[in-house]
């Protein structure tokens, strides 16, 4: 019997040595392929292709340009093709430089000195994160004439303690806010900035409705990241004309009732005027007689 267990565990040391050494020389560790950052409100992922076979897999490090790298604790022999590093990139204004690794699965190892990689661009979550569009509400003037946008500011994936920020607490005095809108009834726009979020519109057209598109901005980024998605469009009550309230088939029934009614009305004294008259002349020639 130990004889027989000495055997299967040198077949399987065997299998072991032939399945490594088919690894190393077949060259099956390809290389990662489009490493790509993906961030939205900081919410930072690295995506990378193509899906492993069976026979290897992916490790992420990543480091402040210039410095050491280090591995992601959730990204190491791992057979995915994400990497969520928002909570590793906690320097905001420093740029990122991440490396996806092709390497043996978990339980096989090598004496491979350097494994396939491939390093990723430059990234800066303060500067190069996408701000996701933000939602508001719309308050009308007692005067008709003034509109107030309440804008709620967007929220990241990043914590202070177990409070979660807002766009706000990361950009502070950067942050504004860019609106455009129109009167409800054209299609010329105009825009007006805001340094905070609360945003007053004046000098509108009084009663009319008003629509409202809402996008964060920050100018000290780079045109192309200086705004953020656009809200969804939104538009305030006016004061509804009598075609608002009712609709031209009816305004059209209305109009005929009306004239029926009048030629009735005029039908009706006519004959009563022409009854008048006879009786007036009965009467008359009754006198004479």
């Amino acid at each position: 019997m130990q004889k027989f267990r000495a055997k299967e565990a040198l077949l399987a040391l065997i299998i072991d040595i032939l399945f490594f050494t088919r690894l190393a020389s077949a060259g099956s560790f390809p290389r990662a392929q489009n490493v790509t950052w993906t961030s939205t409100n900081f919410k930072t992922l690295l995506t990378w292709g193509p899906k492993p076979s069976e026979n290897y897999s992916y490790t992420v490090v990543y480091s402040v340009v210039g410095q050491d790298s280090k591995p992601s604790p959730h990204c190491i022999k791992t057979r995915e093709t994400m990497c969520d590093l928002s909570g590793s990139l906690s320097r905001l204004k420093d740029r990122y430089i991440a490396e996806v690794l092709s390497e043996p699965p978990r339980g096989v190892f090598s004496d491979l000195v350097e494994f396939p990689h491939t390093t990723s661009k430059e990234f800066c979550p303060y500067k190069d994160t996408d701000i996701d569009r933000p939602d508001f509400t719309i308050v009308v003037g007692e005067d008709k004439r003034s509109v107030t946008l309440k804008v709620t500011d967007p929220l990241t994936a990043l914590f202070d303690g177990n409070q979660q920020l807002s766009i706000r607490d990361v950009f502070a005095d950067e942050l504004q806010y860019r609106v455009t809108y129109r009167r409800h009834s054209s299609t010329g726009k105009k825009v007006y900035t805001s340094a905070g979020s609360l945003i007053e519109l004046k000098k509108l057209d009084q009663g009319e409705s008003y629509c409202f598109e809402v996008q964060a901005y920050i100018p000290s980024r780079t045109p192309g990241k200086q705004l953020g998605a656009q809200s969804h469009t939104q538009c305030s009550e006016g004061e509804k004309s009598f075609t608002d309230v009712y609709s031209v088939p009816v305004i059209a029934g209305g109009v005929l009732l009306i004239l029926v009614i009048v030629s009735v009305a005029i039908v009706v004294a006519v004959v009563c005027l022409k009854r008048r008259r006879k009786a007036k002349e009965n009467t008359k020639e009754r006198d004479l007689l």
